[in-house]
Protein backbone atom coordinates (compact mmCIF):
# COMPACT_ATOMS: atom_id res chain seq x y z
CA UNK A 1 0.00 0.00 0.00
CA UNK A 2 1.53 3.51 -0.98
CA UNK A 3 1.76 6.12 1.41
CA UNK A 4 2.59 9.32 -0.24
CA UNK A 5 3.26 11.30 3.25
CA UNK A 6 6.04 8.75 3.70
CA UNK A 7 7.64 9.09 0.91
CA UNK A 8 7.48 12.34 0.70
CA UNK A 9 9.69 12.23 3.85
CA UNK A 10 11.71 9.83 2.44
CA UNK A 11 12.28 12.17 -0.46
CA UNK A 12 13.36 15.01 1.96
CA UNK A 13 15.67 12.51 3.96
CA UNK A 14 17.65 11.15 0.23
CA UNK A 15 17.62 15.09 -0.66
CA UNK A 16 19.39 15.60 2.27
CA UNK A 17 22.11 13.00 1.50
CA UNK A 18 22.77 13.97 -1.38
CA UNK A 19 22.99 17.83 -0.58
CA UNK A 20 25.37 16.63 1.95
CA UNK A 21 27.33 14.37 0.20
CA UNK A 22 27.93 17.24 -3.05
CA UNK A 23 28.57 19.77 -0.07
CA UNK A 24 32.25 18.78 0.03
CA UNK A 25 32.84 18.84 -3.41
CA UNK A 26 34.70 22.10 -5.20
CA UNK A 27 33.56 24.22 -7.85
CA UNK A 28 35.55 22.17 -10.04
CA UNK A 29 33.94 19.00 -9.54
CA UNK A 30 30.46 19.93 -11.57
CA UNK A 31 32.51 19.81 -14.95
CA UNK A 32 33.58 16.82 -13.75
CA UNK A 33 31.78 13.43 -15.50
CA UNK A 34 29.61 11.43 -14.14
CA UNK A 35 28.36 7.68 -14.73
CA UNK A 36 25.76 8.48 -17.40
CA UNK A 37 27.44 9.06 -20.77
CA UNK A 38 27.66 12.85 -21.71
CA UNK A 39 26.56 14.28 -18.65
CA UNK A 40 28.80 16.04 -16.39
CA UNK A 41 27.97 16.59 -12.39
CA UNK A 42 26.76 19.96 -13.07
CA UNK A 43 23.66 18.01 -15.53
CA UNK A 44 22.90 15.69 -12.97
CA UNK A 45 22.08 18.38 -10.37
CA UNK A 46 20.69 20.30 -12.41
CA UNK A 47 18.49 17.68 -13.96
CA UNK A 48 17.50 16.99 -10.24
CA UNK A 49 16.00 19.97 -9.83
CA UNK A 50 14.16 20.92 -13.02
CA UNK A 51 12.97 17.26 -12.55
CA UNK A 52 11.54 18.73 -8.99
CA UNK A 53 9.77 21.58 -10.64
CA UNK A 54 8.44 18.95 -13.67
CA UNK A 55 6.79 16.84 -10.68
CA UNK A 56 5.79 20.03 -9.14
CA UNK A 57 3.93 21.07 -12.90
CA UNK A 58 2.17 17.44 -12.76
CA UNK A 59 0.57 17.58 -8.88
CA UNK A 60 -0.50 21.14 -9.69
CA UNK A 61 -2.41 19.61 -13.49
CA UNK A 62 0.31 21.36 -15.77
CA UNK A 63 2.01 19.50 -18.48
CA UNK A 64 5.27 17.68 -16.96
CA UNK A 65 7.45 20.01 -19.39
CA UNK A 66 6.97 22.09 -22.44
CA UNK A 67 8.65 19.64 -24.70
CA UNK A 68 11.52 17.44 -24.52
CA UNK A 69 13.58 20.16 -26.49
CA UNK A 70 13.14 22.48 -23.55
CA UNK A 71 13.78 20.15 -21.17
CA UNK A 72 17.29 19.06 -22.87
CA UNK A 73 17.86 22.72 -23.32
CA UNK A 74 17.15 23.75 -19.18
CA UNK A 75 19.77 21.43 -18.13
CA UNK A 76 22.47 22.11 -21.00
CA UNK A 77 21.91 25.62 -19.97
CA UNK A 78 22.46 25.01 -16.39
CA UNK A 79 25.00 22.55 -15.98
CA UNK A 80 28.48 24.30 -15.86
CA UNK A 81 26.95 26.74 -12.94
CA UNK A 82 29.01 27.14 -9.48
CA UNK A 83 28.47 24.25 -7.58
CA UNK A 84 26.59 27.01 -4.58
CA UNK A 85 24.44 28.20 -7.35
CA UNK A 86 23.23 24.01 -7.82
CA UNK A 87 22.92 23.03 -4.30
CA UNK A 88 20.99 26.11 -4.24
CA UNK A 89 18.71 25.23 -6.95
CA UNK A 90 18.74 21.70 -5.50
CA UNK A 91 17.71 23.00 -2.45
CA UNK A 92 15.03 25.03 -3.15
CA UNK A 93 13.03 23.55 -5.77
CA UNK A 94 13.21 20.11 -3.37
CA UNK A 95 11.15 22.87 -1.01
CA UNK A 96 8.96 23.79 -4.04
CA UNK A 97 8.01 20.03 -4.79
CA UNK A 98 7.56 19.25 -0.76
CA UNK A 99 5.23 22.15 -0.65
CA UNK A 100 3.37 20.97 -3.54
CA UNK A 101 3.46 17.25 -2.19
CA UNK A 102 1.84 19.05 1.36
CA UNK A 103 -0.98 20.88 -0.27
CA UNK A 104 -4.91 19.04 0.00
CA UNK A 105 -5.00 17.31 -2.90
CA UNK A 106 -7.41 14.03 -4.28
CA UNK A 107 -3.96 11.37 -4.43
CA UNK A 108 -6.29 9.05 -6.29
CA UNK A 109 -6.52 11.22 -9.27
CA UNK A 110 -4.89 10.08 -12.44
CA UNK A 111 -1.80 12.58 -13.49
CA UNK A 112 0.26 12.96 -16.61
CA UNK A 113 3.46 12.04 -16.88
CA UNK A 114 6.01 12.56 -20.36
CA UNK A 115 5.34 10.38 -23.30
CA UNK A 116 1.81 9.44 -22.45
CA UNK A 117 2.49 7.90 -18.82
CA UNK A 118 -0.14 8.79 -16.51
CA UNK A 119 -0.53 7.30 -12.95
CA UNK A 120 -2.10 8.27 -9.49
CA UNK A 121 -1.13 11.25 -7.89
CA UNK A 122 0.14 8.86 -4.88
CA UNK A 123 2.52 7.54 -6.81
CA UNK A 124 4.46 10.62 -7.85
CA UNK A 125 6.05 10.84 -4.35
CA UNK A 126 8.12 7.84 -5.04
CA UNK A 127 8.78 8.81 -8.68
CA UNK A 128 11.36 11.47 -7.09
CA UNK A 129 12.80 9.61 -4.48
CA UNK A 130 13.64 6.93 -7.22
CA UNK A 131 15.42 10.28 -9.16
CA UNK A 132 17.06 11.42 -6.07
CA UNK A 133 18.40 8.04 -4.87
CA UNK A 134 19.94 6.61 -7.88
CA UNK A 135 20.95 10.47 -9.50
CA UNK A 136 23.57 10.06 -6.14
CA UNK A 137 24.54 6.86 -7.20
CA UNK A 138 25.02 8.63 -10.71
CA UNK A 139 27.25 11.37 -9.83
CA UNK A 140 29.85 8.80 -8.20
CA UNK A 141 30.61 10.53 -5.24
CA UNK A 142 31.00 7.25 -2.82
CA UNK A 143 27.02 6.70 -2.74
CA UNK A 144 26.55 3.22 -4.09
CA UNK A 145 23.47 0.99 -4.95
CA UNK A 146 24.30 -0.82 -1.90
CA UNK A 147 23.80 2.63 0.02
CA UNK A 148 20.84 3.08 -0.74
CA UNK A 149 17.67 2.07 2.07
CA UNK A 150 16.42 -1.18 1.88
CA UNK A 151 12.74 -0.54 1.46
CA UNK A 152 13.30 1.64 -1.42
CA UNK A 153 15.66 -1.08 -2.93
CA UNK A 154 12.95 -3.80 -3.01
CA UNK A 155 10.02 -1.40 -4.17
CA UNK A 156 12.35 0.01 -6.91
CA UNK A 157 12.78 -3.80 -7.91
CA UNK A 158 9.13 -4.04 -7.96
CA UNK A 159 8.01 -1.33 -10.12
CA UNK A 160 11.01 -1.82 -12.88
CA UNK A 161 9.62 -5.30 -12.93
CA UNK A 162 6.12 -4.02 -13.28
CA UNK A 163 7.52 -1.51 -15.79
CA UNK A 164 9.17 -4.70 -17.92
CA UNK A 165 6.16 -7.07 -17.33
CA UNK A 166 4.58 -8.09 -20.80
CA UNK A 167 7.75 -6.31 -22.87
CA UNK A 168 7.87 -7.79 -26.49
CA UNK A 169 11.65 -7.87 -26.14
CA UNK A 170 11.81 -9.18 -22.82
CA UNK A 171 10.78 -13.05 -22.38
CA UNK A 172 9.48 -14.18 -19.22
CA UNK A 173 12.01 -13.63 -16.54
CA UNK A 174 11.80 -14.64 -12.73
CA UNK A 175 14.03 -12.23 -10.06
CA UNK A 176 15.10 -13.90 -7.11
CA UNK A 177 17.66 -11.77 -4.78
CA UNK A 178 19.19 -13.39 -1.78
CA UNK A 179 16.95 -12.00 0.72
CA UNK A 180 14.60 -15.02 -0.64
CA UNK A 181 12.12 -12.33 -2.79
CA UNK A 182 10.84 -13.67 -6.20
CA UNK A 183 9.47 -11.20 -9.03
CA UNK A 184 8.42 -11.76 -13.06
CA UNK A 185 8.89 -9.73 -15.50
CA UNK A 186 8.98 -9.87 -19.21
CA UNK A 187 6.85 -12.18 -21.02
CA UNK A 188 6.21 -10.69 -24.34
CA UNK A 189 8.98 -12.03 -26.11
CA UNK A 190 9.63 -15.63 -27.62
CA UNK A 191 12.18 -17.84 -24.89
CA UNK A 192 12.05 -18.59 -21.47
CA UNK A 193 11.44 -18.74 -18.27
CA UNK A 194 14.35 -17.38 -17.49
CA UNK A 195 15.82 -16.74 -13.70
CA UNK A 196 17.92 -14.39 -12.99
CA UNK A 197 19.43 -14.75 -9.39
CA UNK A 198 21.23 -12.07 -7.72
CA UNK A 199 22.03 -9.35 -4.37
CA UNK A 200 19.39 -6.67 -3.98
CA UNK A 201 22.15 -3.99 -5.51
CA UNK A 202 22.79 -6.23 -8.46
CA UNK A 203 19.38 -6.64 -9.83
CA UNK A 204 18.33 -2.73 -9.00
CA UNK A 205 21.65 -2.08 -11.11
CA UNK A 206 20.62 -4.34 -14.08
CA UNK A 207 17.18 -3.16 -14.23
CA UNK A 208 17.70 0.37 -13.81
CA UNK A 209 20.70 0.02 -16.67
CA UNK A 210 23.48 1.35 -13.97
CA UNK A 211 25.10 -2.51 -14.05
CA UNK A 212 25.47 -4.83 -16.53
CA UNK A 213 24.72 -7.95 -15.17
CA UNK A 214 27.95 -9.64 -14.77
CA UNK A 215 27.15 -10.29 -11.01
CA UNK A 216 23.95 -11.94 -11.57
CA UNK A 217 23.58 -15.85 -11.98
CA UNK A 218 21.02 -16.58 -15.05
CA UNK A 219 19.49 -20.23 -15.47
CA UNK A 220 17.96 -20.98 -18.19
CA UNK A 221 19.13 -19.10 -21.08
CA UNK A 222 20.55 -15.84 -21.57
CA UNK A 223 20.61 -12.85 -19.48
CA UNK A 224 17.80 -10.89 -21.36
CA UNK A 225 18.53 -7.29 -22.76
CA UNK A 226 16.44 -4.71 -21.28
CA UNK A 227 15.41 -2.01 -23.22
CA UNK A 228 16.36 1.46 -22.46
CA UNK A 229 14.17 3.01 -19.41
Amino acid sequence: MIDHADDLASVQAATERLLHAVGTLDNAAVTQSSRLPGWTLGHVLTHLARNADALVNVLEGRPMYASAEARDADIEAGAARPLDEQLADVRESAERFRAAGAAPADWSRTVALRNGVTDRAERVPFRRWIEVELHHVDLGTGYELEDLPADFTEREIAFLAARFGGHPDVPATTLSDTDGRTWTTGGGADGGPVTVEGTPADLLGWLAGRRDGGALSVKGGDLPKLPPL
